[in-house]
């Protein structure tokens, strides 16, 4: 694997690096600007027996769908919506289980797989595929998987340090990272859910992924949607996916990086590079595993250029 550092990836595109500051100036050295936020104008769509809040900003290029993670909702990429927008047409939507749709308890397993196959469905309703898939984390995971199903429905996936456990089986070193993973974070949030402590909870899942918790009352926004996670049958919210059948996507893969991530999701990315035999991978200066808000104008200038490649 040849492991593609940013300014390298930059090159290979054509284009001037931004300098290496954790939070480049919009518009210094090249860095493409972080545009005003798209008004706030939300619809919703019935499919695969859920229904999703959406919006759709831009008229023209191709489809780029952004895909969120955990304690996350459709407002997640802000800092990305009118800055692709200005060349791609932009869908973004809140997972099932996640705010501002409607928490109803369906009986249904909180796995990659259901979440993919709710956004094929949502690419078909809405005429958007084939389309960019730009997932973060558990959103990557399920961008992953839909590249994996539904080929036909994906031009390119872009996949933010996808949560992937069941990867980290080949050493003695990556299986320890994946038992502390458990025992440091889905662990003491399941327990503590189990308890009825949904704030302790979010903030022990936030906290072992080297996140902020939100502010206030937004935090148990994300009560509903995490509880369904970290109460779900672990084999299916943990899917393990094979390195053969990752080797065998066609599909262009770019893999991001925060360089302040918790090795754990280091070790993820590197195995995943290795299966999908990729040499594209970029690392976010300054950025932890929330990558596309930690360092949204470096973030944003690399998948634009990863995109207009593909």
């Amino acid at each position: 694997m040849r492991r593609l550092s940013l300014l390298c990836l930059l090159a290979a595109c054509g284009g001037s690096a931004p300098p290496p500051s954790p939070s480049p100036a919009p518009g210094a050295g090249g860095s493409a600007p972080i545009a005003r936020a798209a008004p706030l104008i939300l619809n919703s769509a019935r499919v695969n027996g859920t229904t999703l809040a959406y919006r759709i900003v831009g008229d023209s290029g191709t489809p780029v769908v952004f895909v969120h993670g955990s304690v996350a909702d459709q407002g997640d990429w802000d800092r990305q919506v009118t800055t692709f927008a200005q060349t791609h047409r932009v869908l973004v939507y809140s997972r099932r289980y996640h705010p501002p749709n409607q928490p109803v308890n369906d009986d249904q397993t909180y796995s990659p797989m259901l979440h993919a196959e709710d956004l094929a469905a949502l690419l078909l309703q809405l005429d958007l595929a084939p389309a960019h898939i730009v997932g973060s984390s558990y959103g990557a995971y399920t961008a992953l998987v839909l590249a994996l199903e539904h080929p036909e429905l994906v031009r390119s996936v872009v996949l933010g340090e996808p949560p992937i456990m069941p990867l980290l089986n080949r050493t003695p070193e990556d299986d320890a990272l994946r038992r502390a993973y458990f025992a440091n974070v889905l662990d003491p949030a399941r327990a503590a859910f189990a308890r009825r402590d949904s704030v302790g909870a979010l903030r022990a899942f936030l906290r072992g992924e080297g996140l902020a918790a939100p502010p206030g009352a937004k935090l148990l926004t994300y009560a509903f949607e995490l509880r369904h996670e970290m109460l779900a049958n672990r084999e299916q919210y943990m899917a393990p996916l094979k390195c053969r059948d990752l080797g065998a996507l066609h599909t262009g893969v770019l893999l991001v990086s925060g360089d302040r991530s918790a090795p754990v999701f280091h070790a993820i990315t590197t195995e995943l590079a290795r299966c999908l035999q990729n040499d594209s991978t970029a690392t976010i200066p300054g950025a932890d595993h929330s990558m596309h808000t930690s360092n949204p104008a470096y973030y944003n200038q690399v998948v634009l250029r990863y995109l207009a490649t593909h």
